[in-house]
């Protein structure tokens, strides 16, 4: 195998911005047993539009699931925040994000500091298997479990590790994340902007349904995916992810530039202010 055609490995991403984006930064964090990898082509995009951008890899994770069943949701947490208070303090402000577990992530960082605003992909905050009710006593009986598959997911695979297995006790771990993202919820400040995909077979429709109810007019825009699974930073509709995206952080930056002064490629226009549904209807003519 040539050096050019081996797969990336999981790995942090860091950039310190550029052009008059630069003072704006905004981290973002991956998801349950992923990586950076996950997310990594919109924190790419979001570079080359000039933020200063970071993308931290979680502990337990990039390794195997024996490594992630010896980790935490605290220590999940603490390396994100970590990541965005050295962030913040470089720039003039900071926006979090996050896919999936990322996304609760993001939002209960939202809740502890002030962010200039949230982007969240699919972000979990409940689960559909029921047995997560019991999960504090099952992880006693029973070790592991096999990862949810997607069946007709187009997103492309990402080498992230070993985790042909799920470790309960880190289920567990990431259902008190869950719980204590929501508890704080109401702390949350910042303008929100979620992406769901009508797809998904990971997280419950009810994660999107807890964040209407306890944001509020604090979750501005709601975006449905209807091309892509649970994994869209990877999928069909990535490309809408990311120019909408990129509106929502010019839209709601502080600085002296415009939306206007630096669009996204071949975006048309985005949206703030009252809570906002989108749907994406159409397939985009690029493939993931």
């Amino acid at each position: 195998m040539t050096e050019s055609s081996t797969p990336p490995r999981p790995a942090a991403f860091s950039y310190s911005g550029h052009g008059p984006n630069a003072r704006t930064g905004i981290a973002i964090c991956h998801g349950f047993t992923g990586s950076p990898l996950s997310v990594l082509p919109w924190a790419e995009e979001l570079a080359a539009q000039g933020f200063a951008v970071s993308v931290p890899l979680l502990p337990g994770h990039g390794t195997d699931w024996k490594q992630l069943a010896r980790s935490n949701w605290r220590e999940w947490y603490g390396t994100f925040e970590a990541a965005y208070q050295e962030l913040n303090a470089r720039t003039d402000q900071c926006f979090v994000a996050g896919l999936s577990m990322g996304g609760a992530i993001a939002l209960l960082t939202a809740a502890r500091h002030p962010v200039a605003g949230v982007s969240v992909v699919n972000p979990g905050l409940s689960f559909y298997d029921r047995r997560v009710r019991i999960i504090g006593v099952l992880k006693y009986f029973q070790r592991t479990t096999v990862p949810i598959q997607e069946e007709q997911t187009t997103a492309p695979a990402t080498d992230d590790g070993d985790y042909s297995l799920t470790p309960l006790a880190a289920v567990h771990e990431l259902k008190k994340l869950f719980g204590a993202t929501v508890r704080e919820l109401h702390r949350v400040n910042a303008p929100v902007q979620v992406f769901k995909s009508t797809a998904d077979a990971v997280v419950p429709p009810t994660s999107l349904s807890t964040m209407r109810r306890r944001l509020g007019p604090r979750l501005v825009d709601v975006v449905e995916l209807h091309n892509s699974g649970h994994v869209a930073t990877l999928d069909l509709d990535a490309p809408e992810i990311f120019k909408r995206s990129v509106r929502f952080f010019l839209d709601h930056s502080a600085g002296d530039h415009s939306a206007s002064d630096h669009p996204p490629r071949g975006h048309s226009g985005g949206t703030a202010g009252p809570a906002h549904t989108a749907e994406l209807t159409q397939p985009t003519s690029e493939t993931s």
